[in-house]
């Protein structure tokens, strides 16, 4: 019986590399892949924990791939990755959003560009490092699962891959915690078992996402960058802010005011160039609405569902009723209230153990 043939995208971390060795071990025909995505090779910032997307990547992966005796090379998506993830992170800050590039690169990239240019070669299936597990659903279909390690999952970020990204997916790590994937790494061998796990956006190294915005925006839209009005929600002036891009929704620190008690960013409004700031009791919603809405362990949602639902990466989860209030609009009310709502996050619906779908919050 000829071997299925999986496509493995290789980080140079830990987790991609040793999700290739567990393939190949479970007699996978492995062939490993690094995307290139960095835009200016000689504008690269080399950080010394390294990466997802940079040279110091390439250079890890390729010596994983040797020990592991598979073939490896390096597909150029610089063109894909501008478009769908640079391009989009900035414009969302201009229309005073709050992005999840990574949601994006996943979607558009990792998977649709990736998957793509896999099957073209003859693959059967391409895989990642990701903490989460694919099923078949006995209806059908097939869903995330949330990951052995609760503490690593990261179903969040992947609930907007499509039935077919899903059926052509691997994700072997999302059956092992964090800890046992390092000690797999130290037993065969591998340079990077102890390596860091990378934690910024990768193509804003340093965490300044304004700094990186103002610097690569054009030319027309540079008005969009200027200073503006801190407000109550009353249209009362307390403040000039340094221009929206600085700013995100439930954000505390960095706001330069003194208003004699903790304020909170409520809302960024790009049309009058406003950010509107009040108390942590106005941050608080009951509900929260999203549209772009990809549906994953069921095919639509017939009727009102009580289910587990994250507003953000780091967000703990909490109980709420769903519903459809659109052909592509779903409306949350929460059980309690949540702070910090923030337009342009992703909205991440729970069942059970399994993603059900989710959408981008408009409020």
């Amino acid at each position: 019986m000829e071997k299925k043939k999986v496509v493995v995208g290789m980080s140079g971390g830990v987790d991609s590399s040793v999700a290739a060795w567990l393939l190949k071990e479970q007699g996978y025909d492995v062939i490993g892949v690094t995307m290139q995505i960095w835009q200016e090779e000689e504008e690269l910032v080399q950080e010394e924990k390294g990466g997802c997307c940079g040279l110091s990547a390439v250079e890890d992966a390729r010596r994983v791939a040797a020990a592991l005796k598979i073939p490896y090379y390096v597909m150029n998506f610089k063109q894909e990755f501008k478009k769908n993830v640079i391009d989009y992170f900035m414009k969302e800050y201009l229309h005073g959003r709050t992005p999840n590039p990574c949601i994006a690169c996943n979607r558009y990239v990792k998977w649709e560009s990736l998957l793509r240019r896999s099957l073209e070669i003859g693959a059967d299936y391409i895989a990642t490092g990701h903490y989460a597990r694919i099923e078949a659903l006995p209806r059908g279909r097939y869903a995330l699962r949330t990951s052995q390690t609760k503490a690593k999952d990261q179903t969040y970020a992947l609930y907007n891959l499509t039935q077919d990204q899903l059926a052509h997916t691997l994700m072997p790590v999302g059956e092992y915690t964090k800890e046992e994937i390092r000690r797999i790494a130290g037993e065969i061998g591998l340079r990077v078992a102890d390596k860091p796990d990378s934690q910024d956006i990768c193509f804003v190294p340093d965490g300044d996402y304004a700094s990186y915005i103002e610097n690569n925006v054009k030319e027309e839209v540079r008005d969009k960058l200027a200073p503006g009005d801190f407000v109550l929600s009353d249209g009362t002036v307390v403040g000039r802010h340094k221009g929206i891009v600085h700013y995100t929704v439930g954000q505390r620190k960095g706001l330069g005011l003194s208003l004699g008690h903790p304020v909170f960013v409520l809302k960024i409004c790009p049309k009058t160039n406003e950010v509107v700031v009040g108390t942590n009791e106005e941050a608080q919603a009951y509900e929260v609405r999203a549209n772009q809405v990809n549906f994953m362990s069921e095919a639509d949602l017939p009727e009102k569902k009580r289910v587990w639902a994250k507003i953000r990466y780091n967000h703990k989860g909490a109980w709420c009723t769903v519903e459809k209030t659109g052909a592509d609009e779903i409306l949350c009310v929460f059980e309690e209230p949540q702070r910090a709502v923030t337009p342009g996050q992703a909205l991440v619906l729970y069942d059970g153990e399994y993603v059900l779908g989710g959408g981008t919050i408009l409020s």
